[in-house]
């Protein structure tokens, strides 16, 4: 099978470099003449846009950074999708929004999958990240050997849009863990903690998480770095709002994060990376939460190896 990939950013980049490190015939389009000229000298195939990577490949992957992005690439796609034609979204988006494009495709005679990744683009790199899949389950078998080359882990999790919802649970996870380890280091250091004493004591205790494990340590770098900016955290605590909202559940945390990073925004930027966040109790404590040792990005140590699907507890395939 011929895949298309559009949009060679900080995730669909790496995405698709697994695609073409494993020997997947692929063809790229990007608004960056530089990223689809680097794709090119690595081996793959460069189109002129959305409509001919549609006509000419089987299945056309998009991870484009917003929900309008999407709707734009689509319009041009439609006229080209026919009957076996697989589209595959993964980018982070709205359940709703994923449901609307993906009924056009199917109404053309195509498939239509969302497909978002979790696990940060340090797993993207290296083809170790999750990746959840909504779709029927004859689809999810064709698209399964992609997936499986992208990613690790691989969930199918129900019908079309049903992996857009559960990205958006996810990202929400993470945003609340990254407050609260920033709040955690910020306190500990008040009450005189050894930073690196604490980072250890949070690793190995109840209160760990993946958020604390990875990104804490580029807060205690200082670099702050994880390929992960303001605004997209916003949008994507905002996507899990909109979920909560249309479901009627009356959230208490979810404001409060979404407040948490207007203010952030309002203060450094909406293309400030996520972590210096703990910049605004930085600065209201006069605290400098650094520390020594730590790498200045988040690395994954994990070899490449096949993806495999996740079969959730109490089911069976």
């Amino acid at each position: 099978m011929k895949v298309g990939f559009i949009g060679l950013g900080n995730v669909g980049g790496k995405l698709s470099g697994s695609l073409l490190r494993n020997g997947i015939d692929l063809t790229v389009h990007d608004l960056s003449k530089d990223l689809v000229a680097d794709f090119v000298a690595r081996g793959a195939k460069a189109a002129t846009g959305p409509a001919q990577l549609m006509r000419e490949c089987d299945a056309v992957i998009t991870c484009l950074p917003s929900p309008a992005a999407s709707d734009a690439v689509m319009q041009e796609m439609l006229p080209e999708v026919t009957k076996g034609k697989i589209w595959m979204e993964m980018s982070t988006t709205d359940e709703a929004e994923v449901k609307r494009l993906g009924a056009m495709v199917m109404e053309r005679g195509g498939a239509a999958v969302d497909c978002p990744v979790s696990g940060g683009c340090h797993r993207a790199a290296t083809g170790n990240i999750s990746i959840f899949a909504g779709c029927d389950r004859a689809t999810f078998e064709r698209i399964a050997p992609f997936l499986k080359t992208m990613g690790r882990r691989i969930l199918h999790t129900g019908d079309l849009g049903s992996a857009s919802v559960l990205k958006v649970v996810t990202n929400y996870l993470a945003t609340a863990n990254l407050v609260t380890c920033c709040e955690a280091l910020v306190v500990a250091k008040a009450a005189g903690m050894d930073l690196n004493t604490a980072y250890e004591a949070m690793k190995i205790s109840s209160g760990t998480s993946f958020v604390h494990e990875t990104e804490s340590q580029v807060i205690l770098n200082g670099s702050r770095d994880i390929s992960f900016t303001m605004d997209l955290v916003k949008k994507d605590i905002g996507l899990f709002q909109e979920v909560a909202d249309r479901a009627k559940v009356p959230l208490e945390v979810s404001p409060m994060l979404i407040d948490i990073f207007n203010d952030g925004i309002a203060r450094y930027g909406d293309r400030e990376l996520s972590p210096n966040i703990i910049k605004r109790l930085e600065e209201a404590t006069g605290l400098d939460i650094r520390a020594p040792g730590f790498p200045p990005e988040m690395l994954d140590d994990e070899p490449e190896e096949p993806g495999y699907e996740v079969i959730p507890q109490g089911t069976t395939r």
